[in-house]
């Protein structure tokens, strides 16, 4: 593998602006009413960077979680757009669970983005041996990055601890629809965008799960953000636009 770092991350800007953004739900449990989602943030220079991945074809759900409802895959969703794995620049690897990392070895002529704290906690960490498959790959190039990061004008990645150590949640500004906020993990429901919040089964570490809530409920009415957008939840998942429909 191959890595880089901070300084490496932010591209020749140029005139490049983001021009859409795609969501995709590849998959949901249905008994929980909760999708499973990847996006893509396209430019106007033809660029392309992929947020998460999904889950792979073959999955062994954790014990006590239902088998999920596969739907298209993240390589057959942007097919259906004209877009090809090779046509993926970026990889914004949010975290290292198996629903955001299913695909990731489909993308290997991208540099993956991933917090330095995450990659190496992700080392020793047995939550993360059944998809080191996909991220431990000797295929993949990452870059490690340091915290909040502008990776291209109108795409942010921040560090928001909390579900999993090194954690991040993805600022996206649209020319029209401004800035959205993809939540990812850190507050994966609407229910739970709140301070007072409850450490569950699958999160890491609740004073930083509320940190990461603070961070991104400031940046939201600081920024004005016109949508927060929330990794699992099922009911605002309904009522987004999907692939092949985008915010731009």
């Amino acid at each position: 593998m191959q890595f880089k770092s901070n300084e490496d991350v932010k591209m020749t800007a140029g005139t490049t602006i983001v021009s859409r953004l795609y969501l995709m739900q590849v998959a949901s449990i249905v008994e929980r009413n909760l999708p499973i989602v990847c996006y893509l943030v396209q430019f106007n220079d033809g660029l392309n960077v992929l947020i998460d991945t999904g889950l792979p074809d073959i999955v062994e759900p954790p014990p006590g979680f239902p088998m999920p409802a596969m739907g298209l895959n993240v390589v057959e969703q942007l097919a259906s757009i004209g877009v090809q794995p090779s046509d993926i620049q970026i990889v914004v690897t949010t975290h290292f669970d198996l629903d955001h990392v299913g695909w990731l070895t489909a993308f290997k002529d991208a540099e993956f983005i991933v917090q330095r704290s995450h990659y190496e906690n992700a080392q020793q960490n047995p939550r993360f041996e059944q998809s080191r498959f996909q991220w431990g790959s000797p295929e993949l190039h990452f870059r490690l990055i340091d915290g909040d990061c502008e990776l291209l004008p109108g795409l942010r990645v921040i560090e928001t601890s909390g579900h999993a150590k090194g954690h991040m949640s993805v600022l996206v500004t649209l020319p029209g629809t401004g800035l959205v906020i993809l939540a990812i993990d850190a507050v994966a429901d609407k229910s739970v965008f709140v301070l007072d919040r409850q450490l569950r089964p699958v999160d890491d570490n609740l004073d930083d799960l509320i940190n990461s809530t603070a961070k991104i409920m400031d940046i939201a009415k600081q920024d004005g953000a016109s949508l927060v957008i929330h990794g699992h939840d099922g009911e605002q998942w309904e009522n987004l636009k999907k692939l092949s429909q985008y915010y731009d």
